[in-house]
């Protein structure tokens, strides 16, 4: 028989030493892993967030651009106005907006919540050249539309963006009545 050789493999020290080295190497490959894990969440719900303030200020554009004959009504966090209905064969819709518990309500004719989060909304009219804070100004130009309209959110940021956003609606020509 023949004595054992000194190099003929791992010894038990060595092998732990190994194994605690990739333990550590896993850990922290978990842990990276982790990270981007929570990074990603937080952003898709920002992105989610800023999707939805993209898709209000889109249906508010999109409802100021299709007003039709009527009155425009509102001040401080409300206003009213008619709207042409898409593919209704041109039938007047009357559209209201409103902050209500907490969110941003869109009534044509039935409540539709657009934006959570909406701590205050505020509307203005341009009268002129003057902003005003409620349309119409005087009870002589209620037939009237202002020139533009100015809408400013304030917006909670527990899951997105925080803050105001204001958009400015440059009203189509009054239509005379004949």
């Amino acid at each position: 028989m023949k004595p054992a050789s000194d190099a003929s493999g791992f010894t038990l020290l060595e092998l732990i030493i190994s194994l605690g080295l990739f333990a550590l190497i896993a850990v922290a490959g978990l842990a990276l892993l982790d990270s981007v894990m929570g990074v990603q969440s937080r952003t898709e719900g920002r992105l989610d967030r800023l999707a939805a303030l993209q898709r209000t200020m889109f249906v508010i554009q999109s409802d100021l651009d299709q007003i039709t004959r009527g009155d425009v009504a509102g001040g401080g966090s409300d206003i009213g106005f008619v709207r042409v209905a898409a593919g209704l064969g041109g039938l007047s819709v009357p559209v209201r907006y409103a902050a209500a518990g907490g969110a941003l309500v869109r009534s044509a004719p039935q409540p539709q919540p657009l934006l959570d989060g909406v701590t205050a909304a505020r509307w203005r009219f341009l009268d002129g050249a003057a902003w005003v804070d409620r349309w119409p100004p005087d009870d002589a130009r209620k037939a009237q539309w202002p020139r533009a309209v100015e809408v400013e959110l304030q917006i909670a940021g527990d899951r997105g963006p925080q803050g105001r956003l204001r958009r400015v609606v440059v009203l189509p020509v009054q239509p005379k009545d004949e």
